[in-house]
């Protein structure tokens, strides 16, 4: 039994920093904070972007280059710069969709949000009681800091 705790503490400590980043990035994205809507004032921050791009696609947005020439992915592209011809038909049946009535989602993006909070809270205090420990101490945090840089070092491989 002694292994097995020893076993959840090693394990926990290494992935509760990526828990505590999962549950924010999504949380974020789950209040589509990541993006804009077409005719929307709303700009999102450079940061939030960046998470949700790791968090979905495993790797950093790339920074758009209007102004230089450079091509924009599709992904990244607004709306606007799509084929007239295409937007012109398909935008407005997809802002009609979006006002259909329907079951709101607010409380299901409240659970979430909830949820997010309580992994952040947990993947915290999980790092708090593991560092406590005076006998694994150095050995906890070092498996903490390898949960953290080596997804970092990853991303840039």
């Amino acid at each position: 039994m002694k292994q097995i705790r020893q076993l959840h503490l090693y394990l926990g400590t290494f992935f509760a920093p990526a828990i505590f980043f999962f549950a924010l990035s999504g949380a974020l994205q789950t209040f589509s904070l990541h993006e804009s809507e077409e005719g929307s004032t709303y700009s999102p921050p450079a940061w939030i972007v960046a998470l949700a791009s790791i968090h979905k696609d495993q790797k950093l947005a790339k920074p758009h280059h209007h102004d230089h020439g450079a091509p924009v992915a599709d992904a990244q592209k607004p709306a606007h710069e799509d084929d007239h011809a295409a937007s012109a038909t398909a935008a407005p049946a997809a802002h009609e969709e979006e006002h259909e009535e329907g079951p709101s989602t607010l409380p299901l993006k409240i659970f979430v949000l909830l949820l997010a909070i309580g992994l952040m809270s947990t993947a915290a205090l999980g790092i708090y009681m593991a560092l406590q420990s005076r006998n694994n101490r150095r050995v906890t945090l070092v498996i903490l800091v390898a949960g953290i840089v080596l997804p970092i070092v990853m991303l840039f491989l």
